[in-house]
């Protein structure tokens, strides 16, 4: 059972970064993520702007997300793809989603990606807070 599940379209660039943070702060707590349709590869810029706070998620690879994945999760957190057509209704209907709704980076530039990071780290150092108490 995973504790954390973090997803976005891509699972490319917001959703990556997040287990990434999580990942590395939590002691006792473990993050997955997925996407409702995964790029190829995870964004470069991503890698390298994770790269500048010292996590290394180069190695990642993006993820279908399945029903299964959402059921066993203790914690469902969407980067903000509640709104897209490809939403699927599990996600959309699950008691554990909580919707942070951050822009995609996607097409901006490094700036733009270092912003998302930076409020994806604020808000996930808040996130292993709660979620270890």
């Amino acid at each position: 059972m995973m504790d954390v599940l973090f997803v976005c379209v891509g699972n490319a660039a917001r959703s990556q970064m997040a287990k990434g943070f999580y990942n590395a702060l939590a002691r006792s707590t473990r993050a997955e993520s997925a996407g409702t349709e995964p790029a190829r590869r995870v964004s470069s810029r991503a890698v390298r702007v994770m790269a500048e706070r010292g996590i290394d998620i180069s190695g990642e690879k993006p993820k279908l997300l399945t029903e299964q994945m959402v059921e066993s999760a203790k914690l469902v957190v969407s980067m903000g793809c509640l709104s897209r057509a490809s939403c699927p209704a599990f996600l959309a209907r699950s008691s554990k989603l909580v919707d942070w709704a951050l822009p995609d980076p996607k097409d901006g530039s490094l700036e733009d990606f270092r912003r998302v990071r930076d409020e994806i780290e604020r808000r996930v150092v808040k996130l292993v807070e709660d979620m270890e108490g």
